[in-house]
């Protein structure tokens, strides 16, 4: 009994990984693990996340 609930949390844990990622690249965020990804997709240049001059 105590596997089956386990094996239904972890269900829940990765399907609510794979919504948040289809929701983030349908919002059109290129980075998804970047702070900075609704910035580098409203400017369309790629993700700016390896670059060191961010404030």
């Amino acid at each position: 009994m105590e596997n089956i609930i386990v094996i239904i949390i972890l269900i829940g844990i990765v399907g609510g990984i794979i919504f948040y990622l289809y929701r983030a690249k349908k919002s059109g965020q290129k980075c998804i693990g970047c702070p900075y990804a609704k910035e580098c997709a409203k400017k369309k240049a790629g993700c700016g996340c390896n670059k060191k001059d961010k404030k």
